[in-house]
């Protein structure tokens, strides 16, 4: 099992990180102003153009540090490898089975059942928890819509079959979402999700959060062996990590919109941490980024009880023990792949 270790966030646009021996050394404006230990790291995430000296992308690829650049308005950049790691018989059993749909459509099934069942969880929380401030009846009959999806997408033949069901599976979702902002709902109010660009402040803070849990995804795939690029659910394309985009589906509930709707609610975020672009779109600025970035890593360090494993683990341990029961699948180690079903 991977350890959960630090990740280093660089928000500043005008930072440079360098290598000095075995810390890494942060640059503004040509003076030191941090000094960290290398060993102590687990990822590396820039938001911004100055770059990383090339002895500390050798030194990240070297001890298996993940190292990703985002752009100030956090849309993904690049991801720095090094030397292909892990099981070359496990990646040549993941691109046989990619390009068998049957397969596919196996291991697709049990994505999308992770993704609605914590949808249905999330509303269903909702409604038990504050039965007061939201619309019981609203909440209710979509959560028996999404379970009417889940008996369609067990039944699903075809990957063209399962996108369908998804994306009606989504839309009933979100299409009741502004029901689970409690608070400043003026600020917050959520129509339908806008991705890109991102058309109001939830749909902000909903793609920031879903871009730092696929780069969490990513990195937990490459970890046991697995390639994040050649996926079962979503076509590869190139520069897309089509596996991490499959396997954070059943996360994206529990991860990212849980996280978002309680910072709204609970006051965390407020309008004035996000700025309107001449092009509509809607982008935070560089003190909430912050603010998320910090209760991100918090909600990492809570404890839970896998569902499958039965054991506590925390919480930012989920993409790593997913991936590892995704690649004891493809082994053969396991009859099917448990998805991660939200308690």
């Amino acid at each position: 099992m991977k350890k959960l270790l630090n990740t280093l966030y660089i928000t500043s646009p005008d930072a440079y990180l360098a290598l000095d021996g075995e810390t890494i050394l942060i640059k503004k404006e040509e003076e030191v102003s941090t000094r960290l230990p290398l060993h102590n790291l687990e990822n590396i995430v820039c938001f911004g153009y100055q770059g990383v000296s090339p002895g500390l992308m050798a030194a990240c690829a070297e001890h298996n540090i993940g190292l990703c650049f985002l752009s100030p308005r956090g849309y993904f950049l690049a991801r720095v490898n090094g030397k292909i790691r892990g099981n070359v018989l496990l990646r040549k059993t993941q691109y046989r089975i990619s390009e068998d749909e049957i397969r596919s459509v196996e291991i697709a099934t049990s994505f999308l059942m992770g993704k609605i069942f914590n949808c249905r969880k999330v509303l269903d929380r909702a409604v038990r928890d504050h039965s007061l401030l939201v619309d019981v009846d609203k909440l209710s009959d979509t959560s028996q819509a999404l379970k009417e999806c889940l008996n369609s997408v067990h039944g699903s033949k075809t990957i063209n079959e399962l996108m369908g069901f998804e994306g009606s599976a989504a839309k009933l979702y979100f299409g009741v979402f502004d029901q689970l902002i409690l608070q400043q709902k003026d600020a917050f109010q959520f129509v339908e999700r806008s991705r890109r660009p991102p058309l109001d402040n939830t749909n902000a803070l909903l793609s920031f959060l879903y871009t730092l849990l696929v780069h969490e995804v990513t990195s937990a795939l490459e970890t046991v062996g697995l390639d994040p690029y050649v996926g079962f659910l979503h076509q590869d394309r190139p520069g897309r990590p089509s596996l991490a985009l499959d396997l954070m589906e059943e996360l994206r509930p529990v991860f990212a919109d849980r996280l978002a709707l309680s910072m709204i609610n609970r006051k965390q975020v407020s309008s004035e941490g996000f700025i309107q672009k001449e092009s509509g779109g809607i982008l935070m600025d560089e003190e909430t980024r912050k603010k998320v970035l910090s209760t991100w890593q918090e909600r990492k360090q809570e404890t839970i009880t896998h569902p499958f494993l039965g054991e506590k683990i925390m919480f930012g341990l989920v993409p790593y023990v997913q991936a590892l029961l995704l690649a004891r699948y493809l082994r053969g180690d396991l009859d099917a792949y448990p998805p991660f079903f939200w308690n």
